[in-house]
């Protein structure tokens, strides 16, 4: 199972308050592991323009208005952005397929602040990692479903309907949904 470049949509009552109604765009999934970002949860009040500045980052109010996400529970004062690719790719990029790749290194965020781009970018602190085996068996334990990556639902549907646009692309109706699992 590789599931690189896919989402990951938690299931109700997985059981880790963190992850309720988490969408994640799995950056990385091997032997080793698994790594992902959340794309549907805005830190409370931070904003990318507070980082800028933080950084020493201009031009000043640069992404004023851009929300800066909860990407996941692990090294949370380190920042991550999701991004599309550009040409040619940045070099300290992650690229995982044509819409998407992750950079953790300073030179994009003062590519946004001095308006370079990438074309489309959420920002992020912290991630989700998972040790070998432990995502694989949390998906046997029902805990997540897991989607194609639609470009439109992460960089453009509001952070509030990514969940329930995630389960409708997958012909489910999050009404539907039960916090408890049955096996057969």
């Amino acid at each position: 199972m590789d599931l690189t470049g896919k989402l990951l949509i938690a299931m109700p009552g997985m059981g880790d308050m963190r992850f309720e109604h988490s969408v994640i765009y799995m950056c990385s999934h091997n032997e080793s592991g698994a790594l992902g970002l959340i794309v549907n949860k805005p830190a409370a009040d931070v904003r990318l323009s507070d980082l800028l500045q933080q950084l020493s980052i201009g031009p000043e109010g640069a992404g004023r208005d851009t929300p800066v996400h909860f990407g996941g529970p692990v090294e949370g004062a380190r920042g991550f952005v999701l991004h599309t690719p550009g040409e040619p790719p940045r070099e300290h990029s992650m690229v995982v397929g044509d819409e998407f790749a992750m950079t953790a290194t300073l030179d994009v965020l003062e590519d946004i602040a001095a308006g370079r781009g990438p074309g489309r970018a959420l920002m992020m602190l912290g991630y989700a990692g998972w040790g070998p085996g432990q995502l694989e068996s949390e998906i046997a334990m029902n805990g997540w479903l897991t989607a194609e990556a639609d470009p439109a639902l992460v960089y453009d549907t509001p952070d509030a309907g990514k969940w329930s646009a995630a389960l409708k692309s997958i012909g489910v109706d999050p009404l539907t949904l039960s916090a408890s699992a049955g096996h057969a």
